[in-house]
């Protein structure tokens, strides 16, 4: 059995972040009231939870789910897309050194730009808000998911190959399980990515969710209002990064880095 004091510093550790928060809340409270900082320049946290507290429940609901609802239909739709692309660029020089290079420029063309053309082109709907979380999303998961594939043992390979076995059973039994942490590695960046994208979207073009709300608020000065908004933003990022990061540990926890299983 561990000495007390070892036990101690190992409870502490395990509360650092939490602490780290509450004391970064504290010092921003503190320099708020001390140095009478302007609700309009930068909002004490206190006047940030009364004005969220101030909006009727149903009301953040709704935006909530607006972005919500927005957010996992990209991210579903950039997850069916970007494995079987990152598969086919793994498994094909040729589809590599085409596709690659357009995935390139479609990645570096900046989103925020594009996204007005994409509303005026089809329509104030979810479809051009999906289609913006989308383009936000796929790209790091096919990078991520190429570079696991690719960076399978070669001795695995070779192996599989002394046994006899296809192109479709070594990807699917030997390069795919190998890259199952880069997959999830990119799939917990992506769920931050489409809560962006949905912002982004809702920016653009929309009549409810989290990006409006805030866009709304500032737009009238209301800037407790909209750091609540952003509260609850960052919170449902926080969320799905979070239920990502569940999923692997339940589903595939043998990715887990030896620390974390």
């Amino acid at each position: 059995m561990p000495p007390p004091t070892a036990r101690f510093f190992a409870i502490l550790d395990r509360f650092v972040p939490a602490l780290s928060f509450v004391a970064l809340i504290l010092i921003w409270e503190a320099a708020c009231r001390l140095f009478a900082i302007p609700s309009f320049l930068l909002p004490a946290p206190s006047a940030i939870l009364a004005a969220g507290l101030a909006i009727a429940w149903p009301l953040w609901l709704a935006h909530l789910w607006a972005t919500l609802r927005v957010a996992l239909m990209g991210y579903v739709l950039a997850i069916a897309v970007s494995i079987p692309l990152a598969v086919a660029l793994a498994n094909s020089r040729f589809l590599s050194r085409t596709l690659y290079p357009i995935l390139v420029v479609v990645q570096s063309t900046p989103v925020v730009a594009v996204a007005p053309i994409i509303v005026t082109t089809l329509g104030a709907s979810d479809i051009p808000r999906v289609l913006i979380t989308f383009m936000i999303t796929f790209f790091p998961i096919v990078v991520s998911t190429v570079t696991g594939l690719l960076a399978t043992p070669e001795e695995l390979v070779e192996l599989s190959r002394s046994l006899n076995a296809g192109r479709a059973r070594e990807m699917l039994h030997i390069r795919l399980p190998f890259a199952v942490p880069y997959i999830f590695s990119a799939l917990k960046i992506a769920t931050t990515l489409s809560v962006v994208g949905a912002v982004v979207a809702e920016f653009v073009a929309a009549e409810h969710g989290l990006g409006f709300f805030i866009m709304f608020s500032t737009s009238f000065f209301k800037i407790p209002q909209a750091f609540a908004g952003l509260a609850v933003l960052v919170t449902l990022s926080l969320v799905l990064f979070r239920l990502c990061a569940v999923v692997q540990r339940r589903f595939a926890p043998w990715s887990l880095p030896k620390s974390e299983q």
